[in-house]
């Protein structure tokens, strides 16, 4: 078992490794998922198919336990990404992201105090600005989060969202914080970065009709996390993220096992 761990840790050690960055000792820190759960009580949009599931199990005539189930849902809800087909024609689906954008370093920008008064409040360039300024640039092809606070309200559909009737008319009534169009186009011009998310339903608020953050990202084939969980769990930056969407071939999204590993303080 010694053996097969040590194995183990230099496989991680390795996936660690990028050209832009130094390896991460994946052995020695602590892991937080930063995944909901799928479930009945899991939120997806308003004129989405729902996450259903049937199964039991039991013992056998043969005299051992099984278990099985079938599932369904739609590619886009509870922590899922975005891949750049979803809003932009011809650019990546979700089996065509390299696992390497999906591996990086994290940072976390905290917008939570700015959203406790505004509640559709969109992330601005002077946000991301004021960050830099008390932790430093954000990192090249790193992983960007951004941190609302909405974690604390799943599963409650209409905390969370702004409205727990479903249907395309249920859109209007939607409010939930998001990214800036404008700081999106800002990021992609300004700054490197390899995918971004957010601990809210979508990447643009619950308000915009236009999707245009979605535009923007996906068009320079950057993947969005949403409904990511436990942001208030990471610390500012020093984590690194690994994300693994379920492969769809073709798909404009996908259900997203996501997770941080956050070192030993040296």
């Amino acid at each position: 078992m010694k053996v097969l761990w040590i194995g183990f840790s230099l496989v991680l050690l390795l996936i660690g490794c990028s050209p832009q960055n130094q390896p991460v000792d994946l052995s020695k820190g602590a892991w937080l998922d930063l995944t909901h759960d799928f479930s009945e009580e899991t939120i997806y949009w308003v004129n989405a198919e729902p996450f259903k599931r049937e199964g039991s199990g039991g013992m056998t005539d043969k005299g051992f336990f099984y278990a099985a189930g079938n599932y369904s849902a739609a590619e886009h809800g509870g922590t899922h990404i975005d891949s750049p087909v979803h809003f932009a024609e011809g650019k990546k689906t979700v089996d065509q992201i390299e696992l390497s954008q999906l591996n990086a370093p994290g940072v976390k920008i905290d917008v939570s105090a700015r959203v406790n008064t505004d509640r559709d409040h969109l992330v601005t360039v002077e946000d991301i600005k004021t960050w830099e300024a008390a932790n430093g640039m954000i990192p090249e092809w790193g992983i960007i989060l951004l941190y609302t606070g909405y974690g604390s309200r799943w599963p409650d559909k209409k905390a969370y969202l702004g409205t727990d009737q479903r249907g395309d008319a249920a859109a209007k009534d939607l409010h939930f914080p998001g990214l800036h169009p404008d700081t999106a186009k800002w990021l992609v011009e300004n700054r490197k970065f390899k995918a971004i998310g957010i601990d809210t339903a979508s990447i643009d608020n619950g308000q915009s009709t236009d999707f245009g953050s979605h535009v923007t990202l996906m068009t320079a084939n950057i993947p969005a996390f949403e409904n990511v969980a436990n942001l208030d769990r990471l610390p500012s930056k020093g984590f690194h993220i690994i994300a693994m969407p379920m492969k769809i071939k073709g798909g404009s999204g996908a259900p997203l096992r996501i997770a941080a590993f956050i070192p030993q303080p040296k």
